[in-house]
């Protein structure tokens, strides 16, 4: 047995799709000509798999703000934030992130990975139990096995599943944290977060969000699917990412309860990790700015997706979920995928494509994500597109729909 066996398996699907030319995974952009479009293999394409949802990765106040913090503060901070890494606009950016979600404590991490991966390991350790939904992103089952805990699955989006599992834990726990989603990001379902955070806190537990996709997207003010819920004063923790609608790098963890402050000294994530860029916070602080200032990113979104959604629809493609900033189309397996990924390239339209083991319940699927960005003309051209693709390959449409 080598060390690179168990490699092998994943090689091998690998350079099969690239010896093709067109492997979903390797996907390069040779030249971003803004927040919708870029050059893929020579040809511009529309892009629709990017959770650009808010569209402001060429917001100007934030590429302003970015170029002045460059200028004037360098290209980056060399340390940690436990170290010499935290600058006055690390902590003016954890002050604007709890603001506008109207709670106390809030921690910038490098990353959204490095924020779930460090804000569950901080929490939890190995005396404690965590509770997650079975479809958490891979950083939160990271974090899980990063902490320590005793790590206990239950049914997707299933309180009563939840219940159940805390009604039967061993007592010899001494705290337990329960991890959810707001959305989930590979089917753009909700997660009943009022519901869960009763179930956890009549056992005793704490509940952890994972607003990632939802931050700005959901909810009157933008808070995600907690607000949207009616949940934001009953959850315990709240964690984000700036790679989504804050068009950046890094990631937060935010609470009402003080004991979150501890982790700047407890999390090995947060202690032994490089801080963000000045460049970085400026240009997160600044698109943070414009959600608050500009509600109508968030409505135009919204016609955006209601739009998509109601044509995906019409021409009777298996949908995963209801309107979301997500609209992901099921498929009958993994060659299917590949080939309907390809048909939508071809078309001048870049998705993602999820394929197992990588996606729950060994499920394949195509995964478009909409922008506030995209234009009437992007909107068309994604809609055609698939409009094709529905004739193209009719296990992608729901049985007997023609």
């Amino acid at each position: 047995m080598s060390l690179f066996d168990k490699f092998e398996k994943n090689a091998a699907l690998f350079n099969e799709l690239s010896e093709t030319g067109r492997n979903p995974f390797a996907v390069v952009m040779e030249r971003v000509l803004g927040p919708t479009r870029a050059i893929i293999k020579g040809r511009e394409t529309v892009l629709a798999g990017t959770h650009n949802y808010l569209g402001q990765t060429f917001e100007p106040k934030a590429i302003a703000a970015a170029q002045k913090a460059l200028a004037e503060e360098g290209t980056g901070t060399t340390g940690s934030r436990f170290a010499n890494g935290t600058f006055a606009g690390h902590k003016a950016l954890e002050a604007g992130i709890a603001q506008f979600l109207g709670l106390e404590y809030c921690l910038v991490f490098s990353t959204g990975y490095m924020a779930n991966l460090g804000g569950i390991a901080g929490l939890v350790g190995a005396k404690d139990a965590i509770l997650i939904d079975a479809d958490c992103h891979a950083c939160i089952y990271d974090g899980c096995v990063l902490s320590g805990g005793e790590t206990v699955r239950f049914r997707h989006n299933d309180p009563e599943s939840l219940d159940r599992r805390l009604e039967r834990l061993d007592p010899k726990y001494e705290g337990k944290l329960v991890c959810i989603e707001g959305m989930y990001s590979m089917f753009g379902d909700i997660a009943p977060v009022k519901e869960f955070a009763e179930v956890a806190h009549r056992h005793g537990a704490h509940l952890f969000v994972d607003e990632a996709h939802s931050f700005g997207v959901y909810g009157d003010n933008g808070r995600g699917v907690s607000e949207a819920d009616g949940a934001m004063d009953i959850i315990d923790f709240y964690s984000g990412t700036f790679s989504k609608s804050l068009a950046a790098i890094g990631g937060f963890v935010a609470s009402n309860h003080q004991a979150l402050e501890s982790l700047r000294f407890s999390s090995r994530p947060y202690m032994f990790t490089a801080s963000p860029s000045p460049a970085t916070i400026a240009s997160a602080s600044a698109a943070l700015a414009n959600i608050k200032a500009t509600p109508a990113l968030r409505q135009r979104l919204w016609t955006n997706i209601g739009r998509l959604h109601g044509a995906l629809t019409q021409f009777g493609l298996n949908l995963a979920s209801g309107p979301a900033p997500v609209i992901s189309v099921l498929l009958p397996d993994r060659e299917t995928a590949f080939m309907a990924w390809n048909f939508l390239l071809e078309n001048g339209v870049y998705v993602n494509m999820a394929i197992p083991p990588g996606t729950p319940n060994a499920t394949s699927l195509l995964r478009l994500s909409v922008s506030a960005a995209q234009t009437d003309a992007d909107l068309d051209a994604i809609t055609d597109a698939y409009a094709a693709m529905a004739e193209a390959f009719p296990g992608a449409r729901v049985a007997g729909v023609s």
